[in-house]
């Protein structure tokens, strides 16, 4: 951390990266395994390893943990809230997520740009719609919302993982806009061709 310009995760020099503690170090170590870098969204929480940790911790139980809600569709839910909110970061990284869990290079930039247009099965629009009216007027939400995500087949629990990645989508991005967060340029490139 501490870096400006083209290499600085965003626009706040927060000082230097924390002392990570083994298993932060091991994390950063499996992303370069796996993805061949270190998400800038990790490096910008890394001057703090308890704010780190406890980001790790929501987004891996809401992205990763047990839910009747695929590991797509949630990526489909950051992608549809970002997209309100114009969050450059997530839209790359979450769009990139998108096409990879799909096998689809065309299924993040439809999601992002309208995904009413993408034809998508009934229970996915229902998803979506909720999100999406949970991002722009929450305080309209009512019984009528949730009664329409139960006639897609979703149970109480489903509303809740959707409402807690939509929340949790509408913090990231917020925040990411007010650091002006830059994603990696890898995401550009990442799940292209189709699979």
């Amino acid at each position: 951390m501490g870096k400006t310009g083209h290499d600085a995760a965003t626009a706040l020099d927060l000082g230097p990266q924390a002392k990570l503690t083994p298993a932060l170090q091991a994390y950063f170590d499996k992303c370069q395994e796996k993805l061949g870098f270190v998400p800038n969204v990790l490096r910008a929480y890394a001057f703090d390893a308890v704010k780190l940790q406890a980001f790790i911790n929501m987004v891996d139980d809401l992205m990763l943990a047990d839910s009747n809600l695929t590991k797509l569709e949630r990526e489909m839910i950051a992608v549809a809230v970002s997209a309100v909110n114009h969050c450059h970061y997530c839209l790359t990284a979450h769009g990139a997520a998108v096409r990879q869990r799909a096998k689809d290079p065309i299924m993040g930039e439809l999601i992002a740009q309208n995904w009413r247009a993408g034809n998508l099965p009934a229970r996915q629009q229902a998803m979506l719609s909720f999100a999406e009216k949970l991002t722009r007027t929450p305080a309209a939400i009512e019984e009528a919302d949730r009664t329409a995500l139960r006639q897609a087949g979703f149970n109480d629990r489903d509303i809740w993982d959707i409402a807690a990645t939509a929340a949790f989508y509408n913090m990231s991005n917020r925040l990411a806009a007010a650091t002006d967060m830059k994603p990696n340029e890898a995401y550009h490139f990442m799940a292209r061709t189709k699979g």
